[in-house]
């Protein structure tokens, strides 16, 4: 999955044009994108849409805990058939559990957003095998943080990956990118994220799509010397443990046997989809 496109839940003319701009996922966002006055019929609008038109899994990012709607929030989506909640600003593997409690059917994407939950994140990540992925909500995190920009957020979108792999995860999705119109400040940064371990990246918007698939698709060049490498693994006859030693005198390792095995399983799910 490369692509995550939050839509307004106040805003049922767009749920059809979300859909159709082909991210992986759309994001129902029933928290930060909806006015206080919104947030019951924004509720209501979603699930009535999800109800007539979704077809497969449904994501839908709820209200944090301790406010005053997550508790419709929960109750609502608890009727919507394999659900997953993105849950925000989660501190703690208790967090995870109350909202489980709720609705247990639930897949739950975790959402870290402060310095508490950045230093629990494998607690989290691992609190339940109905959590599928942590991400970061940056723009709560970098004002704790009292930081700005990339380099600020360094260490903690690294933290972050950590804790997922560890936690048997995979690869986190990046964080949205908040200046619809900066191409190339999208770009840049989400080059910056892949190097960090990040596959995908959630959007705000239907014209970051594009640019997102193409900073986190694998090369051409990443294609070829993964197939490559794992073509002549294959044909030495050894498939696991330790190194190998290639006909052109490459030594590989089964670290190096698995990523390539990730670049090319990556590529043929893009490839399935487009």
């Amino acid at each position: 999955m490369l692509t995550a496109l939050y839509v307004p839940a106040n805003r049922p003319d767009r749920f059809a044009k979300a859909v159709a701009a082909g991210p992986d996922v759309v994001v129902f966002d029933l928290e930060d994108a909806v006015g206080v006055d919104d947030k019951a019929d924004a509720r209501g609008w979603a699930v009535a849409w999800i109800a007539a038109n979704a077809h497969g899994p449904v994501e839908v990012r709820v209200n944090g805990l301790g406010t005053p709607w997550i508790e419709d929030d929960l109750a609502a989506v608890s009727v919507v058939p394999s659900v997953r909640i993105w849950m925000p600003k989660v501190e703690s593997a208790a967090d995870v559990h109350t909202v489980l409690e709720q609705v247990p059917s639930a897949r739950i994407t975790a959402l870290i957003e402060s310095p508490l939950g950045l230093e629990r994140a494998f607690e989290i990540a691992t609190a339940d095998p109905r959590v599928v992925a942590i991400g970061l909500g940056e723009a709560d995190l970098s004002s704790a943080l009292g930081v700005d920009g990339s380099v600020g957020l360094a260490w903690a979108r690294g933290r972050l990956v950590s804790a997922s792999r560890a936690a048997g995860l995979g690869a986190p999705m990046m964080s949205v990118f908040p200046h619809v119109n900066d191409v190339e400040g999208l770009r840049r940064t989400s080059l910056e994220g892949r190097e960090l371990g990040f596959v995908g990246r959630t959007a705000i918007h239907p014209r970051q799509l594009a640019t997102i698939v193409e900073c986190f698709t694998p090369s051409a060049v990443q294609v070829a010397e993964a197939e490559a490498l794992l073509a002549a693994v294959e044909q030495t006859g050894v498939s696991t443990g330790g190194v190998i030693v290639l006909p052109d005198g490459r030594m590989v390792d089964p670290a190096m046997v698995g990523r390539a095995r990730e670049v090319t399983d990556l590529m043929r799910e893009i490839e399935l989809r487009s």
